[in-house]
């Protein structure tokens, strides 16, 4: 039965034997698992009147037919002021609502664009994981695990793509379309299939063949039980992680990353020694 004080000291003894080309991977695994106003004036008098009556009444009636004139002018232009304010205040009123189609129209037309993109940005991030990152994450485990016994190469980091390429991208992608969905109820059943699943790149790295039925029964049946214990081997480097943040990183590019996954690797070892879950599959050497 392992413990997690087996495997830290042999990961780190692993590790450390290879220091450098372990550090080099570690920084790939980090890499691929990882901006106007208005005027008035007026004036103007009226002469006197003259000294006679009949004067007085000729000018009272010219002025009142004058005023009568005026008022009609002023009436005039007043309707005519009218009409024009209601007409200016039907173009705006057009010219309004024709401004805001426009914006309507033009939010409407961003808003697909903008989904399109995100739509491609994801279409493209998928692709680059499946073909490319994946196939180097398989690439990264392998080189720790080979680590373990030996001083491996960094040229294990791109086993994957000389080793049944295409096998290994579909089961890959399918381990991480699974954990996805998974997630999606409520996060913690994502949780667990990521553990349930978490041997598979291990798993490849040795049977490069092995069909996605076959891989994917194989790690479950390797996490069975060991779950929870793997969680807690994850949970104690989280104070080496707190202490990172300290050093703006350079503990975890230098330390923590190459331990852990060395742990990791040494994990996949000790399940696979221990309860017999790969059966009759045959592993390379």
């Amino acid at each position: 039965m392992w413990t997690r004080k087996q495997l830290k000291e042999r990961g780190k003894k692993a590790f450390t034997a290879n220091y450098w080309k372990c550090l080099l991977v570690a920084l790939i695994f980090a890499m691929i698992a990882g901006g106007g106003g208005s005027g008035y004036s007026g004036g103007g008098g009226r002469s006197g009147a003259g000294a006679f009556g009949t004067a007085a009444e000729v000018d009272t009636v010219e002025d009142t037919d004058a005023d009568t004139d005026e008022d009609a002018n002023d009436e005039a232009d007043d309707n005519e002021v009218t009409n024009q304010g209601d007409v200016e205040f039907a173009q705006s009123f057009s010219d309004s609502a024709a401004q805001k189609g426009v914006k309507v129209a033009a939010l409407i037309i961003g808003g697909i664009v903008a989904v399109v993109i995100v739509l491609l940005v994801l279409v493209i991030a998928s692709v680059v994981s499946a073909f490319v990152l994946n196939p180097f994450e398989l690439g990264c485990c392998r080189f720790f695990y080979r680590n373990l016994d030996e001083p491996a190469k960094v040229s294990n980091v791109v086993y994957a793509f000389d080793h049944n390429y295409m096998n290994l991208v579909k089961n890959l992608f399918f381990r991480d379309l699974y954990v996805m969905l998974w997630s999606l109820l409520f996060i913690i059943p994502g949780i667990v299939k990521a553990y349930e699943y978490r041997m598979i790149p291990y798993i490849l790295q040795d049977n490069p063949e092995m069909s996605k039925d076959e891989v994917f029964d194989l790690s479950r049946k390797m996490m069975t039980g060991n779950k929870w214990k793997a969680f807690v081997l994850d949970l104690s480097f989280m104070g080496w992680h707190i202490l990172s943040l300290f050093t703006c990183g350079l503990l975890s590019i230098f330390y923590v990353s190459p331990y852990q996954n060395s742990t990791n690797a040494a994990l996949y070892e000790a399940i696979k020694l221990e309860n017999g879950a790969q059966g009759d599959i045959v592993y390379e050497a």
